[in-house]
């Protein structure tokens, strides 16, 4: 017998026998208790319904929450309003919580086993525990990666109570709670968070955030160590630790209405740990018996948590049959109901599953921006020098500063953004300008930096992280690829997390940082679905595409990830002493819609297609002939635009200063292809990291080379 038939019948027999652990029903009245039992066997019910489902071809994920049905007396210790981050074996949570709404779970739960377009989840997507309605983000089978963002949840709340934002959704008395295993405990995404939670608490600072870690003492097929997970979070720096037994409902509702409480009331971040079983091995198609000993499999079946819950039932005068009817007849339901789902249609199209990409819009106010009394007040000194030419630092400050001024619900945060204004002075006296609640000094963390930007963004802020160098973007890429991005795709557009990232990158710094310091590389942001990449070359660009980027956020619910090249922050001169890449400051309504590129000069010779320094760097080359066209905006490319802007050109160069092996040059070179240009050449740097020193610009386009390929294609 496999061990799903062997569980199914141990509990019926055992039930029968009145075989049954010790357990003490204190603390929820026999209704209650009965309820909860019901949310169990429901979601064991689910779990042995998808087996069945991917047996006949009809289900496609297997990995459910048999030995977490305590998870039920969880969501009923909480409010339905508590925002929650979910462990992927977590349905018995999700059940419980919605018939605290008044909802059933089955149909949809099954709908979402099939992958059926109806599923009011992910539409047909992925198989996902959330709800909109319910306050539960979707999550997959993330491993840790949800709970940065659930730290930024719990901050979120906090500032909102002194600051709510217009599109906030959550109470302010309310908490934030993110589940997860103890396998996922060891990774550094989880050890980043918990350690920002502490970090975050013993300053002060409000963080209502419950973590839940389900012990159940094996991650696939490797054991946590007896203790492991006890030692880890027992004794965290601003961390309050409580303890149940998540095989016991009622241990488990007293032990997360304790943990609860401290969170809502001390707001103050918590671990619960609770202990759990796994039982039918990790998912599916995993036969537990294969690595582990079958008394050990055997002794974990002999702790299925519906035992327990029926022992405490007898206790409350139910009867052996009465236990087992609940348990058959909701069985018998689900099954009922999967007959039902199991031709339910699937997404039709690439154009269905692709429509969620991009979220739907954002329901906002149209503002007049700030007056003119409070941008003398916040500018100051600075006013004065707005109609002279300024370096592209001084005016993406001042571009942030006019957006925090017209949009309280914007956000900044990072390390070093605060007192020391960044690493180079992009952020100086914004903290002074908007105190220290909304330009956030950071612990140097980027995951819990983005995490931070996402959770907060789910309660109506307009994040505005930053990330100091690009190479650091790496440590916490999966916050944007796993997270961020995929919101609005796993949700069918119903969850989003807008924010504009700002992040100092590319290289030309001259003599600083060696590869560090100096990062061309931007292909693992420009495969990203959905996301918007825009990269300025000039003041007065960065200063209107910031703002674009905050509008699509704001209006749009987007994700951008604003690229500003270091090399051109203190940028003065074209040519030594003549000032002529400083920008006077553009006005505060205007912008850079998505999508528009850059068209200098008028020649027909050549265009030279490029972005960041590569147009200071075209403009220095001073090819005969040429015109510059500025990208700008980077993913998704402005193809159609830049057609339009080369299409009187007889040749086109396209010079790109990320590596020649997965570079912008090749989207932008396959498409001029493809529109039957045939008189094209590249100039890209060379697959290389880059060096320190005086060899810093040796594998980077320069200003030479782009008159020679400049020449060398008008000569051909």
């Amino acid at each position: 017998m496999d061990r799903v038939s062997i569980v199914h019948d141990n509990f019926l027999r055992r039930v029968a026998a009145r075989d049954l652990p010790d357990v003490i029903p204190n603390g929820l009245d026999p209704e209650t208790s009965s309820a909860l039992f019901a949310h169990q066997c429901l979601t064991r019910a689910l779990d042995i319904v998808s087996r069945e489902m991917q047996k006949a071809g009809q289900g496609f994920y297997t990995i459910g929450s048999s030995g977490h049905e305590g998870m039920a007396a969880v969501a009923h210790a909480l409010r339905p309003d508590d925002i929650a981050f979910l462990h992927y074996r977590d349905g018995a949570f999700q059940v419980a919580r919605a018939a605290q709404k008044g909802q059933d779970m089955c149909r949809d739960m099954l709908l979402s086993f099939a992958c059926a377009a109806d599923d009011p989840t992910s539409g047909g997507r992925h198989k996902v525990l959330g709800s909109r309605d319910l306050f539960i983000p979707p999550q997959t089978s993330t491993i840790a990666s949800h709970l940065p963002k659930a730290v930024g949840a719990a901050f979120g709340l906090g500032l909102a109570r002194r600051n709510s934002p217009e599109g906030a959704i959550l109470p302010k008395d309310g908490i934030a709670v993110a589940s997860f295993g103890d396998a996922s405990l060891n990774h550094s995404t989880a050890q980043g968070a918990i350690n920002a939670a502490g970090w975050t608490s013993v300053q002060g600072v409000p963080l209502p955030l419950l973590f839940i870690c389900e012990d159940n003492g094996i991650g696939i097929s490797t054991k946590t160590p007896t203790g492991w997970v006890e030692n880890s979070l027992r004794n965290r720096p601003g961390l309050a630790y409580f303890q149940g037994d998540g095989l016991d409902m009622w241990d488990a509702y007293r032990a997360t209405a304790e943990a609860a409480h401290f969170v809502r009331t001390q707001r103050k971040p918590a671990v619960l740990h609770l202990r759990t079983v796994r039982l039918y091995g990790h998912a599916g198609a995993d036969v537990a018996t294969s690595y582990l000993p079958r008394a050990e499999v055997e002794a974990d079946e002999a702790n299925d948590p519906l035992l327990r819950s029926a022992a405490g039932l007898l206790q409350m005068d139910l009867t052996p049959q009465d236990v087992v009817d609940t348990y058959t007849a909701t069985l018998d339901r689900a099954r009922a109901e999967a007959a039902r789902v199991a031709d339910a249609a699937p997404l039709p199209d690439a154009a269905a599953v692709m429509s969620a990409i991009v979220p739907p819009p954002r329901v906002h106010s149209k503002r007049n921006g700030p007056s003119a009394e409070a941008r003398k007040a916040a500018f100051g000194s600075d006013m004065a020098q707005m109609n002279t030419p300024q370096p592209m630092s001084r005016l993406i400050n001042w571009a942030m500063t006019d957006l925090m001024l017209a949009h309280p619900e914007t956000v900044v945060m990072g390390e070093d953004v605060g007192r020391k204004g960044g690493v180079y002075g992009v952020t100086q006296k914004l903290q002074a300008r908007f105190g220290p609640a909304r330009v956030i000094d950071t612990l140097l963390d980027e995951q819990s930096i983005l995490g931070l930007a996402i959770g907060m963004a789910h309660n109506g802020f307009i994040p505005m992280p930053e990330i100091q160098f690009l190479a650091y973007l790496h440590n916490a890429e999966d916050q944007l690829r796993g997270e961020a991005a995929t919101l609005p795709f796993f949700s069918n557009g119903q969850w989003t997390n807008p924010m504009v990232l700002r992040i100092a990158g590319l290289g030309y710094q001259k003599g600083f940082g060696g590869h560090f310091h100096n990062d061309n590389a931007l292909a693992v942001l420009r495969d990203i679905p959905g996301l918007i990449v825009a990269c300025p070359s000039d003041g007065a660009e960065a200063a209107m595409m910031l703002r674009e980027c905050h509008r699509l956020a704001r209006e749009e619910n987007r994700v951008s990830v604003f690229v500003e090249p270091i090399a051109l922050y203190p940028m003065r001169d074209v040519t030594p002493g003549d000032g002529a890449w400083m920008r006077t400051y553009p006005a505060p309504e205007q912008r850079i819609d998505l999508g528009a590129v850059g068209v200098h000069g008028t020649g027909t010779d050549v265009a030279i297609v490029t972005f960041g320094n590569g147009r200071c760097l075209a403009e220095q080359a001073e090819a005969p002939g040429a015109r510059i066209v500025d990208l700008r905006w980077l993913s998704p490319l402005p193809i159609d635009a830049v057609l339009a802007a080369v299409r009187a050109c007889n040749a086109v160069l396209v010079v790109d200063e990320t590596r020649r092996s997965g570079g912008v040059a090749e989207g932008v070179m396959t498409a001029l292809f493809e529109a039957g240009h045939r008189k094209l050449a590249r100039y890209t740097a060379q697959d290389s990291f880059i060096a320190t020193g005086r060899a810093y610009a040796a594998t980077l386009p320069s200003a030479a080379g782009i008159a020679q390929a400049a020449a060398e294609l008008s000569a051909r």
